[in-house]
């Protein structure tokens, strides 16, 4: 097969590529960076490149016009190389680290009285041995056997490569050793406990532990001390692999592809590693101290965390390669933890119900719920459980990241900078705002775009089907170049130096998302036979859910029309889960029987979901009747006075 050169500028790095090779192959090969958010379907356009001279056929231009194509725009995820070819690449969009969860985890609260003898799976025993002698001949192993009978350990595996340094490691300390032990063998059940790690002398108080939630937009970690069960620090970072893919649908395609799937279970590594070695510095912490780590996450995360083809999530009848992974080595995995140390991947119940959503349902209590409880849990996948202790029914459908801040033209991660709160005043449609850190404006994080679109339609901006009404008299609203849009913060007040504005496209993608996560919680109501109105606690799940105001997310139609007091928002319950099976040999048996008990409705069965998801694509519902409050204000000629009001 013929091959050809690239050039590729302005970093002027060349690669020789075979005919029919992919620009976007073609890059990765030479080291560049390619943000595909869409996992290279050609859906998203934004890894467009110039084509400045060479042989090359377009598969598709369906994101560019005749212009881009005239001046020799082409998608790299769409387009064949024909022949030699220089080819121009834009600076790609980079993901800006605005993550901080630093404050929020120094203040958590042991979730229950902890106590390692009966809790704990992983212990430390400091022992004193007595040194061999004429009279007293039992190998080392036994040795260390003897010393660690009296606090009930008996026998004792231990891996090869510990098990050739016992004798040097033994002798080196004096006979005065901590055995860093798994006292529960997760490989063989009735097997003997397993030896993970000898250390010198008294260091039973360097015992740590890892919570991780991998989410699709952000991976969350605490860096829990295994000795008092406290969650010293915790810290999150944009997953990785967003670049390949903003959406698990996106990754999947993207894991199908030469190379893709172990490309992204290494950038989901490279986020853990990255985050596991903050938390280890700024406390003081040696990685390979850690010797066990929780894992949640949805069941794509899952998969491609370990490195498993994830291709038949997304296709009929949608069965995942496993619900309940059996634990395995930091080594297997590429965390830089001890390569010993277990690494519990939590269970899930279905290809889009994972683990995530049971380490949530014990977090949040519902486990024990005798009142009937909607838990929800927003994000980039709205996945939700209705039912009480008695029983359990559960769904998820695909909410896209909009409500995370990505998808829409201004958004951001709720951080210092990012407007959270917004009123509009009724008669002038002007704006006002409560940013994060009361500084200057840099974007909308999830509750500011929640709080922009209520105040929208409320004072009649937008219309019941989203649009905007550009015959108001404001200069607030403006054609863009990508549609009508609202400006809120203009340049010069904003701290980029560019407006903050919301546009139509951002709408679009507000009331898709919205409108299947209200579509989902709906079906399963109506799969059971309860009225939503019958719901007596709503549990919100999410990082981005505990700051939602409930009043401006029932007017937008996100949830549905209940008394205040039956809400309550808990953060990240993922990570949560993930931090109690760390902890608690019974916490985590909990998380196994939620995953063997629940009952997986699939939305794609029927089209049931489909005509929920089109009646609640409308502010806030096709039928008025479920949101007696909202109709309420418009009945009463409502107009907000653009004042502040309560969170």
């Amino acid at each position: 097969m013929a091959t050809h050169t690239l050039i590729f500028q302005p970093s002027n790095k060349t690669i020789s590529v075979p005919t029919g090779a992919l620009l976007s192959e073609a890059m990765q090969a030479a080291g560049l960076d390619l943000v595909q958010p869409c996992g290279g379907q050609g859906r998203c356009g934004r890894c467009a490149v110039i084509v400045e001279s060479g042989l090359v056929r377009r598969r598709s231009t369906i994101r560019l016009s005749a212009a881009d194509v005239e001046a020799g725009y082409a998608l790299a995820c769409q387009t064949v190389v024909e022949g030699d070819a220089t080819i121009q690449v834009p600076e790609q969009e980079q993901v800006e680290r605005r993550l901080v969860t630093d404050k929020t985890v120094r203040a958590l609260a042991l979730p229950f009285p902890y106590e390692p003898a009966r809790d704990q799976t992983v212990r430390a025993f400091f022992v004193a041995l007595d040194a061999p002698t004429l009279t007293d001949a039992v190998d080392d192993l036994a040795r260390l056997e003897r010393a660690l009978a009296p606090h009930g350990i008996r026998e004792l595996e231990v891996p090869l490569p510990l098990l050739q340094e016992l004798g040097v490691q033994l002798r080196a300390a004096n006979w005065q050793v901590t055995a860093i032990i798994e006292t529960d063998n997760w490989r063989r059940p009735a097997g003997p406990p397993r030896l993970i790690e000898l250390l010198p002398g008294d260091q039973c108080k360097a015992l740590w532990g890892a919570a991780i939630d991998i989410g699709t937009t952000t991976v969350s970690v605490y860096l829990v001390n295994l000795v008092t069960g406290r969650a010293v620090d915790g810290a999150a970072e944009y997953n990785r692999q967003i670049k390949r893919g903003e959406d698990v649908i996106s990754r999947i395609i993207y894991a199908g592809k030469n190379g893709g799937l172990g490309e992204l279970g290494g950038l989901v590594h490279d986020t853990i590693n990255e985050v596991l070695g903050r938390l280890a510095q700024r406390n003081h912490v040696e990685l390979n101290r850690i010797y066990k780590a929780t894992v949640a996450g949805n069941s794509t995360m899952m998969h491609l965390f370990l490195n498993l083809p994830p291709a038949s999530i997304r296709l009929t009848p949608y069965i995942p390669t496993v619900n309940h992974p059996a634990p395995v080595l930091g080594a297997n995995v590429g965390l830089n933890i001890h390569p010993l140390a277990t690494v519990d991947c939590l269970p899930g119940v279905a290809s889009y119900v994972g683990a995530d959503i049971t380490a949530g349902v014990v977090a949040a209590g519902l486990a024990e719920a005798e009142a009937l409880t909607l838990f929800i849990d927003v994000g980039t996948n709205g996945e939700m459980v209705l039912g009480t202790k008695e029983w359990l029914v559960t769904c998820a459908c695909s909410a896209g990241p909009a409500f995370e801040g990505a998808g829409v033209a201004c958004g951001m991660r709720a951080t210092r900078g990012a407007i959270e709160e917004v009123w509009i005043n009724g008669e002038t449609f002007e704006p006002t705002i409560r940013v994060i850190g009361e500084t200057q404006p840099r974007g909308i994080c999830g509750s500011g775009l929640i709080a922009l679109l209520a105040e929208l339609f409320i004072t009649g901006v937008v219309d019941k089907g989203g649009k905007f009404k550009l015959d108001l008299n404001t200069s607030r609203l403006r054609d863009g170049a990508h549609g009508p849009e609202y400006v809120l913060v203009r340049a010069g007040e904003s701290d980029t130096g560019r407006d903050i504005m919301l546009t139509a496209v951002d709408i679009d993608n507000l009331l898709r998302a919205k409108a299947a996560i209200y579509a989902g919680f709906s079906v399963l109501a109506h799969s059971v036979g309860v009225d939503l109105a019958s719901v007596e606690k709503l549990l919100v799940g999410g990082s981005f859910g505990k700051y939602i105001n409930v009043e401006k997310a029932v007017q937008i139609g996100l949830l549905p029309d209940l008394p205040w007091d039956r809400f309550q928002f808990l953060g990240n319950t993922s990570v949560l889960g993930a931090y109690m099976a760390l902890l608690s040999r019974a916490a985590r048996a909990k998380i196994k029987a939620i995953a063997g008990k629940m009952t997986y409705l699939e939305l794609s069965a029927d089209n049931t979901f489909y005509d929920a998801f089109t009646s609640a694509l409308f502010l806030p519902h096709t039928d008025a009747s479920r949101f007696p409050s909202v109709a309420a204000l418009f009945g009463n000629g409502h107009k907000s006075n653009g004042k502040e009001g309560a969170r």
